[in-house]
């Protein structure tokens, strides 16, 4: 593969990564509020939110891949995993290692969910909201088409969707009475 094409994949497949995870957090959020998609029952909500989060870290897992194997610039495996040491862009590489550590952790107890119990599970899995606006940083920062319409748009529609369903889980746990309350 030249370096000009694994250029382009890498480009497509951090895109890919953001939509992904943007519906990954949307569906989260919607799972936590009891929601389903119309023509799903409830379980298949949770079923759509698994599979995405499988898919998106997939594409994350190539995105990173491509990185690493692009002869253009030096990213290695140890400027994956540590934040913030590696010689190309230290502070944007190093956001995207934040948000991939935080993308491991949520993984890989939800993986041994069984095992941490669910009160565990669901206080670390909280690191997924950290993790989406850290990665999106870095995708501002490191990103070669930060700057072009089609991924302004596509930036501002994430950002908007996600704001959107926090804004409305945000608001239904304010709205919701007291559990117990009569």
């Amino acid at each position: 593969m030249t370096s000009a094409t694994l250029w382009y994949a890498n480009r497509a497949t951090g895109a890919v990564s953001l939509v992904l995870f943007t519906l990954v957090v949307v569906l989260g959020i919607a799972v936590r509020l009891r929601g389903r998609i119309p023509g799903l029952p409830r379980f298949g909500t949770v079923s759509l939110h698994r599979t995405l989060s499988l898919s998106a870290t997939a594409f994350l897992a190539l995105h990173i891949a491509l990185a690493v194997m692009d002869s253009y610039v030096n990213i290695t495996l140890t400027d994956v995993l540590i934040p913030f040491i590696g010689d190309y862009e230290p502070l944007w590489l190093g956001l995207g290692t934040v948000a991939l550590d935080l993308l491991l952790a949520v993984l890989i107890t939800s993986l041994l969910r069984e095992r941490i119990g669910y009160r565990t599970w669901r206080a670390l899995h909280w690191l997924a909201y950290a993790s989406w606006p850290v990665a999106l940083i870095h995708g501002l920062g490191i990103g070669t088409d930060a700057g072009t319409d089609w991924m302004t748009w596509l930036t501002i529609t994430c950002v908007a969707t996600v704001i959107t369903a926090g804004g409305i889980r945000t608001a239904t746990t304010l709205l919701r009475p007291a559990q117990g309350a009569h």
